[in-house]
């Protein structure tokens, strides 16, 4: 049987400097930071209304898991050009054109395409931690 009343509830990144990963995922896509729990480590939580959460959890330097894409050490994999068939969480926005002049403006290597249909543009491209992340256009 399928899990009743199922949702959403949160995506989470480690990383070793989740105070920039914060302050990144706040300017850029408007987040709010949460009440967290006080863990043995540090965490922020982050909020985009109504109800998508990022939890943003203190790497653990006793692993042995690369920390993000960019930690293997493979070009390729810092180029937003391939993240379309990668790994990435995506966001719709309602002013796309003005959301791609604001990021290029920060510096933010980014790659952008149109959906086969015609309809929905995308950019792609990473955050701090090499996180790929892409950008809708609302249809």
């Amino acid at each position: 049987m399928a899990a009743v009343g199922a949702s959403f509830n949160h995506v989470s990144r480690e990383s070793s400097n989740i105070d920039r990963l914060a302050q990144f995922y706040q300017d850029i896509f408007g987040f709010e930071r949460i009440e967290s729990p006080k863990f043995e480590f540090k965490v922020i939580w982050l909020r985009q209304s109504p109800s998508f959460c990022l939890h943003l959890i203190e790497r653990d330097p006793n692993t042995k898991l690369p920390e993000g894409p960019w930690s293997a050490a493979n070009d390729a994999v810092a180029d937003p050009k391939k993240l379309f068939r990668g790994h990435h969480l995506c966001f719709s926005v309602s002013n796309f054109d003005d959301f791609v002049t604001a990021i290029k403006a920060k510096g933010i290597q980014t790659h952008e395409r149109t959906q086969p249909n015609g309809k929905t543009k995308q950019v792609f491209f990473f955050d701090p931690d090499g996180n790929g992340l892409e950008v809708a256009s609302c249809e």
